[in-house]
């Protein structure tokens, strides 16, 4: 102010204080509005406009969440706190209310900036494979939430002229108050670096959680929240640190395996399980899938039953192929040369403990293909192929009587 003064005695000009600082105060609103004039209508409209035409990805995302433009904000503050000291007269009031306003929106637009900043990292994260494997977004959201928490006690201590480790100490406390306040953010942000240190779930990965409803695609991993998709279109929303206090199924190593598994039972009516005939022994060795098993088989039997020529008399002393066993081999065998079935995992038709629906043959085996679609197609189409070939083998599936059943038995004829 002092230089000022002096500079308007040199032209004969007797300045009062008031005028001095309206003088002052013009001169940093002019300075201020020419430096937003050649940042905002200038530079930045210039770069947005070479942004929007460049085919660098990192230009785009830095122009979509404004960083510039709130480092031009957080800059304009710092000019005019550097002018307020410039031309002010330390201590004064003018001067203490100038900088104060200077530097709370300093602090202010630099926290804004730093928002952005990690909007952009988050931006650029998403496009890169191994981002996946870690809850950027939650992760991201906790620094800023304590980024705001610190910035808001620096900007209070500035307003109250104390120093922040004063109003830290005062926070002490009301720890217990904050950490009500704060719990699902405190809790979300544990829960994702677990999750992320376990890799126990990412984006995109297919979760299954029966408690919550949820049964769908990741699209989204939060500080508080996880957001599913489920198949039918439908959002879910699951507390972040549920999945970690809770159970829940991530079929990710099924979609990374390469295939799917069948695991589906066939309940056979146990009354139809019998001893093969001659005649259909004979039928069955047609079969190009079954002639290689019914060859060894027979020949296996034929040499038993060769050593056993005094005990023939009762068939419990001989052996002899069963038409369930065959039926199996049959399955294996057809599962064997289904080109839709990885050969290179896990393959049977296993029987399960007999109970009142009949005895159940389970197929397992997985499919080459983990595209849902795909997968109900191919097990559809092996069911089907089952279904219809279960009655050369003598087989019965297992049914429970339905109304046209009890209607035969009756003796009615069905409307």
């Amino acid at each position: 102010m002092q230089q000022l003064i002096g500079l308007l005695k040199q032209y004969g000009i007797e300045p009062d204080h008031t005028t001095s600082l309206i003088v002052i105060f013009g001169i940093i609103f002019l300075t201020a509005v020419i430096i937003h004039f050649i940042l905002h209508r200038i530079v930045l409209r210039t770069f947005e406009k070479r942004a929007r035409n460049s085919s660098h990805l990192w230009l785009q995302i830095i122009t979509q969440n404004k960083l510039f433009h709130r480092l031009a904000f957080t800059l304009q503050g710092v000019i005019v706190n550097l002018q307020a000291v410039l031309w002010l007269q330390k201590g004064s009031d003018a001067a203490l209310i100038l900088t104060t306003c200077a530097q709370l929106w300093v602090m202010l637009y630099a926290l804004m900036s730093f928002f952005s900043l990690l909007d952009v990292i988050s931006g650029l994260s998403y496009r890169f494979a191994f981002a996946a494997q870690f809850p950027l977004k939650g992760i991201f959201q906790g620094v800023k939430l304590l980024s705001a928490i610190v910035i808001g006690i620096m900007m209070i201590s500035l307003l109250i002229g104390k120093s922040p480790a004063i109003l830290i100490s005062g926070l002490g406390a009301m720890a217990a108050v904050l950490m009500l306040v704060f719990k699902d953010p405190i809790l979300g942000l544990v829960a994702g670096i677990q999750l992320s240190a376990n890799s126990m779930l990412k984006m995109g990965d297919w979760l299954e959680m029966p408690k919550y409803g949820a049964d769908g695609a990741v699209t989204d991993i939060g500080l508080t929240t996880v957001k599913v998709r489920n198949w039918d279109n439908t959002i879910t929303t699951i507390p972040t640190y549920a999945l970690v206090s809770d159970a829940f199924k991530n079929w990710s190593g099924m979609s990374a395996s390469g295939g799917r598994r069948i695991k589906r039972c066939i309940n056979v009516d146990t009354t139809s399980i019998r001893f093969l005939s001659e005649d259909e022994v004979a039928s069955l060795m047609q079969a190009r899938l079954l002639k290689p098993y019914m060859a060894a088989r027979q020949e296996e039997i034929n040499s038993w039953n060769g050593g056993q020529q005094e005990n023939a008399s009762s068939v419990l002393n001989q052996r002899r192929m069963t038409n369930v066993g065959t039926f199996r081999a049959y399955l294996t065998e057809y599962l064997r040369q289904h080109p839709m079935i990885r050969q290179d995992m896990t393959l049977m038709v296993r029987q399960m403990a007999p109970g009142a629906e009949g005895l159940p043959v389970e197929v397992y085996a997985f499919t080459n293909t983990v595209v849902w679609l795909e997968y109900e197609g191919i097990q559809a189409d092996i069911f089907d192929h089952i279904f219809a070939v279960i009655g050369e083998f003598g087989l019965r599936v297992h049914q429970a009587p339905t109304g046209s059943d009890v209607r035969a038995i009756a003796g009615v004829s069905a409307p």
